[in-house]
């Protein structure tokens, strides 16, 4: 029994980690990296082909974005989530290919014109829609053997439609381990979906620090701060451009705006328009619509109950095409847009700032988590100007941030959430968080809870077992130098094959075992008198 950490350690996205149980190997989530990162991820350690299920949390591109790549190089196992994550990936999963191949497209026209090679797509349609064939629908709170050596359990942890930690019971022998996965803890009285529900017992647990040095602060009421924003900006003739994540937070957002009009909250502005312009959100709210009512909480039951769409209000559009994008940008009306992404660094929103930033009448209101690197970062932390296709926009309009509108519980929700375990774990694995997050939360519980808690890096393992570490990393940061030069980028590229051949060499050298003993002695003096000879 062993789990090897491979993604999201000292980092915020890019989930990704590796358990293995008798004989079995088995990934908990597998999402792309977004933003700026600190530190470099070790490469899977066996081939794909060689894992036999994923297990995934969330439908997140940080923590499901690189299914299609696991596929494209060769898995074809299961991929076990919620009946909702399941429908919510059938859209996200696909819009990940788009973006991959339009990305490819527009580099490729640049390549072309300077006489360099083309590079493909890091994954297609093809793949996308290969690997949504093998997700399979769980239920909440049923287990589910996968094998011999693993059971599995999906718990609704509040954090988007669908979204659960992964309780893991692993066999080997007579010994039998239980290790816990938080996925993300959602924040409490959060609308539409559940709070996050607590497990009982764990021997290992592995929980996400987003928020681990952080509190949301002071609770503000939502409705009347939300409202105050579209009035101020409304009544000076603005818009109101709010970057927001198409799956789960333009839900919510359209959620407050709809209790908003029914209680007149807005003054003046009768009616005022709301534009839904990203067609993922649209796909991701019907969704949410059709779901199944066991996944949402009691005030939205109640509002489907006396027959009102929670999500739907007079004053809503939803716009489809690119040109329905572009008009907004011509019609002088003041309105609300909601548009991803929710970083601003794709998608339509981009040219929605680039239209309205340098505005003083508009605003541009976040709602979500911005990560380091982004251009949503950028503007929160104060730019004075930001290059929008290829232009210099001056950042003129009001900038703010809803307090409290996070989908991620603070350190107060984390550290209540590890409490609700009635005996605490043997050790606590910190990760889903920035090098300060992780450490101060790990911290944190060791000091002020008494729990056992350590904040890996990429590559650690640990034998859970024998409860000892089988390898401990310090963690390689990125590199963050100039443009490098062509000679140094042909020795970069070299040196990136270099470790891809050793990791080549290493998946060979697992396959060896039960070779004779010659033939296994014949490889040992080959590889060490290959490595003496480069030492000299």
């Amino acid at each position: 029994m062993k789990i090897t950490f491979i993604g999201a350690t000292h980092d915020v996205t890019g989930s990704c980690t590796l358990l293995e149980a008798g004989g079995h190997n088995v990934l908990i989530d597998c999402g792309m990296r977004q933003g700026t990162t600190a530190f470099e991820n070790v490469p899977l350690p066996v081939a794909e082909k060689d894992i036999e299920c994923v297990l995934l949390t969330h439908a997140h591109v940080d923590h499901s974005g690189l299914l299609p790549l696991l596929y494209k190089n060769g898995f074809r196992g299961a991929v076990y989530t919620t009946e909702a994550t399941r429908n919510l990936c059938e859209i996200m999963l696909r819009d990940c290919a788009n973006i991959q191949m339009s990305d490819a497209e527009y580099k490729n026209r640049k390549a072309r014109r300077a006489g360099e090679p083309e590079i493909p797509p890091l994954f297609d349609l093809n793949d996308a829609e290969g690997v949504l064939k093998l997700f399979r629908g769980c239920d909440y709170e049923r287990p589910i053997q996968i094998n011999e050596a693993l059971t599995v359990r999906f718990t609704d942890i509040g954090h988007l439609l669908g979204s659960a930690c992964v309780e893991t019971w692993l066999h080997e022998g007579d010994e039998v381990r239980k290790m816990v996965f938080s996925g993300d803890v959602g924040n409490t009285d959060q609308p539409i979906i559940r709070d996050p529900q607590k497990v009982a017992e764990a021997d290992y647990v592995m929980l996400e620090s987003t928020y681990g040095d952080r509190f949301h602060g002071e609770r503000r009421e939502y409705i009347n701060t939300l409202a105050g924003f579209i009035q101020r900006t409304l009544d000076r003739g603005g818009n109101v451009i709010v970057p927001s994540f198409a799956v789960g937070r333009t839900q919510e957002i359209l959620y407050f705006i709809r209790e908003i009009k029914n209680a007149g909250l807005v003054k003046g502005h009768p009616d005022f328009p709301v534009y839904v312009d990203s067609p993922l959100a649209n796909e991701a709210t019907s969704v949410f619509m059709q779901c199944d009512t066991a996944y949402l909480d009691e005030e939205t039951r109640a509002v489907m109950a006396a027959g009102e769409n929670p999500l739907v209000f007079p004053g809503l559009r939803l716009t489809t095409s690119t040109d329905e994008s572009k008009a907004l940008n011509t019609d002088a009306e003041p309105k609300v847009i909601l548009s991803a992404s929710g970083m601003c660094d794709a998608g339509r929103v981009r040219h929605h700032l680039k239209y309205n930033l340098w505005r003083p009448e508009c605003m541009v209101l976040f709602v979500g988590y911005q990560a380091a690197g982004t251009l949503g970062r950028l503007i929160y932390d104060g730019a004075k100007s930001v290059k929008l296709f290829g232009d210099d926009v001056a950042v003129n309009a009001q900038i703010e941030y809803l307090p409290g509108v996070s989908g991620h519980a603070d350190k107060a929700g984390l550290i209540d959430w590890i409490g609700g375990f009635e005996t605490k774990p043997k050790k606590v694995f910190v990760n889903h968080g920035d090098e300060g997050a992780c450490e101060e939360l790990a911290r944190c519980l060791r000091e002020e809870h008494g729990i056992d808690a350590y904040a890996p890096y990429s590559g650690t393992e640990y034998d859970l077992k024998t409860g000892e570490f089988v390898r401990l990393t310090e963690g390689v940061r990125v590199r963050k130098d100039k443009p490098a030069s062509p000679a140094r980028k042909r020795a970069d590229d070299a040196y990136k094959r270099l470790l891809e051949a050793v990791n080549r060499l290493t998946l060979t050298a697992r396959e060896c075992e039960g070779l004779a003993t010659k033939e296994l002695a014949k490889l040992t003096n080959m590889v060490n008198s290959l490595t003496e000879k480069m030492r000299k």
